[in-house]
């Protein structure tokens, strides 16, 4: 029944602002869910709640099923109460510290006031709510199902001919059947002007081997007169979402997570998302020997932390000088074998990884910021389970953990079992 998974997720009771206990199952027929992250000691949330609850009840009144379920990040019963006593709809009880901490870690809430969108099965809607709602308090693209990839994309692009003039030209004259790296950038951005150049050579050099791909800037110009001067100084024979395609730009940058340009992303032909991080594959392998820069299962911790605040990832430092190479060898092939079942474990249930996994052998990048908030001296190989967004907390396991796939795995069984939570240490 899809009560089940809207109980499993938030519980079996939520409370009205009356105190009155609620099954949570009676939820269930909603055609929309929004889980709102949300506090009275935040501005920008005290801002937001009326506009919210404006629109909860305008929705409503035209009979379309709507829920809101608060979840409080309140320091306090007396400050829930009196924040809550301002909301229309239902809350998780503020004593269940423990599901909100875990609600806010599954939906990686980074910051409040986030809404996230739920079917009454539980499933995603989005996790972009507060735009996709704040934009559209009338309700009339409930409830809000976001544009697959290809809906965002569209059909009509500009392409450059190298010689100062532009054509027109279709997803199925350029796209179809194609992998398609889009880059969000601006004329205006200086790393972007920096990165431009190089991504250029790259998308030749790849152009010379093959013709499974192309390239669609995506722009953050503050005009159409600005991106076409961009288009002329950079970007070759490339395509560009037309500048007054301002929404699919938005919708583009919400599938691929944009925070900040420039950003290079890889979409495959049927429009699932390879990576989003494709820029620093662009300085790793130049000539696109690798495209489409599928993630590997283990990163180089030396050079790559990507991840590595937003995540629970597993750790293996081998750099000390002490450590055997045979024993660096093995652990590391445990890892490999570990991250890639994890990885495609994922993939069957269609879902992302829950954990991601590092490995360091040079002790370059972050690790000796790593080793010093974990307490850790640089001898000796070194597991690690860090997970920051449990308020920063990590866990140290003896190396002998790593020495084989089967122990590894079941150590990571066990800790999302719940089974280390006495062993948990607070970085510092």
């Amino acid at each position: 029944m899809a009560s089940k998974g809207l109980v499993a997720l938030l519980g079996d009771k939520l409370v009205s602002t009356g105190g009155e206990q609620i099954d949570t199952s009676t939820l269930a027929d909603n055609d929309c869910i929004g889980l709102y992250f949300s506090a009275h000691w935040c501005p920008p949330c005290r801002g937001f709640t009326p506009k919210l609850a404006q629109g909860y009840k305008k929705i409503r009144g035209d009979g379309k099923k709507f829920e809101v379920v608060f979840v409080s990040s309140d320091s306090d019963q007396a400050s829930f109460d009196e924040y809550f006593g301002e909301m229309p709809w239902k809350a998780l009880p503020f004593a269940d510290r423990e599901r909100k901490a875990a609600l806010s870690k599954k939906f990686k809430v980074n910051g409040i006031p986030t809404l996230v969108l739920i079917k009454g099965d539980g499933s995603v809607i989005t996790t972009d709510g507060r735009e996709a709602v704040g934009r559209d308090l009338e309700g009339n693209n409930f409830p809000w199902v976001p544009p697959t990839f290809h809906e965002a994309l569209g059909d009509k692009f500009l392409r450059h001919d190298g010689a100062g003039g532009f054509s027109d030209t279709t997803f199925d004259e350029a796209l179809k059947g194609k992998y398609i790296a889009l880059y969000f950038s601006a004329h205006w951005c200086p790393p972007c002007r920096g990165f431009t150049p190089k991504l250029k050579e790259t998308y030749e050099k790849m152009k010379a081997k093959r013709d499974d791909f192309e390239f669609v800037f995506v722009s953050s110009d503050r005009d159409e007169s600005s991106m076409r001067s961009y288009m002329k100084e950079a970007h070759g024979a490339w395509l560009t979402l037309p500048f007054a395609r301002r929404d699919s730009k938005e919708a583009l940058s919400t599938i691929c997570g944009v925070q900040g340009i420039p950003t290079f992303a890889v979409v495959d032909p049927d429009g699932n998302i390879i990576t989003t991080k494709a820029r620093g594959n662009v300085a790793a392998d130049p000539t696109g020997e690798m495209f489409p820069w599928h993630p590997l299962p283990v990163s180089n911790l030396d050079t790559d932390a990507d991840g590595l605040n937003e995540e629970t990832c597993v750790l293996l430092l081998t750099d000390a000088s002490d450590v055997d190479d045979s024993d660096r060898a093995l652990a590391k092939v445990a890892l490999n074998e570990v991250a890639t079942a994890h990885k495609e474990a994922a993939k069957a249930k269609g879902e992302s990884p829950s954990l991601l996994f590092f490995a360091s052998t040079t002790g370059q990048g972050p690790v000796g910021q790593i080793r010093k908030l974990c307490k850790t001296e640089n001898t000796g190989m070194k597991l690690i389970i860090l997970d920051i967004p449990d308020n920063g907390g990590y866990y140290t396991f003896d190396a002998k953990e790593a020495m084989s796939s089967e122990s590894l795995s079941a150590l990571i069984t066990k800790f999302q079992a719940g089974a280390f939570k006495g062993e948990r240490k607070q970085l510092g």
